[in-house]
């Protein structure tokens, strides 16, 4: 092999070690949020189609919080601040936002559990995380979501002392904007849409 030859195949070397750097850097947040939806790592609730498996006469509490990036002119709460649920049932919640500008104005949720050790346990069937929002001036919405916890929290000695759960919503303008507060890499994928315009 003359020095050409060899040059060439080390420009070329480099250049498959350049791009898959960067196939990596583009799929590193994707593949990140894959691996917390299914371990429940850093409070990423479990998604998927999974069915709730029925009651085992226990309950635990979910506390219901939102909060609004202050980029985003909306006011956002939950309808209920609180609720005791049986472990292993659906069940249904709903958040509210209002758009306080005088033009439309989109936003997008992203979600979190805590504890962060409960989050495994934590399964959202249905959400309207990750879908764009679009309000008109003065309109409110309503962002329904159904979920279950699973009883195996109770039996898991890492999670039996969980008694309370917490699951928080942040309305962000754009995923780039929830991505510079880091709030984008913890958080879990979309499952369903379900909103209803008032």
């Amino acid at each position: 092999m003359d020095v050409r030859q060899r040059n060439r195949v080390i420009a070329g070397i480099f250049t498959a070690v350049a791009i898959g750097m960067v196939g990596m850097s583009f799929a590193a947040i994707p593949l990140y949020r894959m691996f917390c939806a299914a371990t429940g790592y850093a409070g990423t609730p479990k998604i998927g189609p999974q069915a709730a498996p029925g009651g085992n006469g226990k309950t635990i509490r979910v506390r219901f919080n939102a909060d609004t990036n202050p980029g985003l002119p909306w006011n956002f709460a939950p309808d209920k601040l609180e609720i005791t649920v049986p472990l292993g049932e659906d069940h249904l919640a709903s958040y509210t936002a209002h758009n306080n500008a005088r033009s439309p104005i989109t936003g997008v949720a992203l979600y979190n559990v805590t504890p962060d050790k409960a989050a495994k346990y934590f399964h959202k069937t249905a959400c309207f995380c990750f879908n764009q929002q679009t309000l008109n001036g003065g309109q409110t919405m309503d962002f329904p979501l159904s979920f279950w916890v699973d009883p195996a929290i109770g039996t898991d000695p890492a999670t039996q002392d969980v008694h309370e759960v917490t699951l928080s919503y942040t309305f962000f303008r754009t995923l780039e904007d929830a991505e510079k507060t880091g709030a984008l890499a913890k958080a879990g994928p979309h499952v369903g849409a379900a909103t209803k315009t008032n």
